[in-house]
């Protein structure tokens, strides 16, 4: 499974041409840390985006990660030469299905690097998490990905 991500990564980083990586549209991609799996992104404005993720945790027992963030993106603390590089921060929510599911919210904290002339953004976040559900319990997620964005 992790091989065909990693190719088809691959494969659309080839056929990326002139396409340019814009802050807008729909993008798909990895993420890997804690969690690990498939994440997708989506513009929602010049500086909003909701970002998601269907992925594996591998800390504690090992059980199935889902989340979604609500994303504030600064284009302004930190110029770059080529591509743009914001900042982000953000709230969401995410469920941990293992053996006694929990429920979170999430205050991710970040920058991506939109390269330029090709559809692609690189991103590394850290996300303190403060479960809820069933019980109060405090735990910091961090990870690396990358994602392809469609025309």
């Amino acid at each position: 499974m992790n091989n065909r991500i990693v190719f088809f990564t691959l494969i659309m980083m080839l056929f990326c041409g002139t396409v340019v990586a814009e802050e807008s549209g729909f993008g798909v991609g990895v993420i890997l840390g804690e969690p690990t799996g498939i994440c997708c992104k989506f513009w929602t404005g010049s500086n909003t985006a909701i970002d998601g993720a269907a992925a594996w945790s591998f800390a504690d027992e090992n059980a199935l990660h889902l989340h979604a963030d609500y994303l504030f993106h600064n284009f302004d603390w930190y110029e770059v030469e080529k591509g743009k590089l914001p900042f982000y921060f953000g709230l969401g929510g995410r469920f941990k299905l293992e053996k006694d599911t929990k429920v979170g919210i999430r205050i991710p904290i970040g920058g991506t690097y939109i390269v330029e002339g090709a559809p692609l953004d690189i991103f590394l976040e850290i996300v303190p998490v403060l479960d809820l559900v069933p019980g109060t319990e405090f735990e910091l997620n961090g990870a690396v990905g990358i994602r392809y964005f469609f025309p």
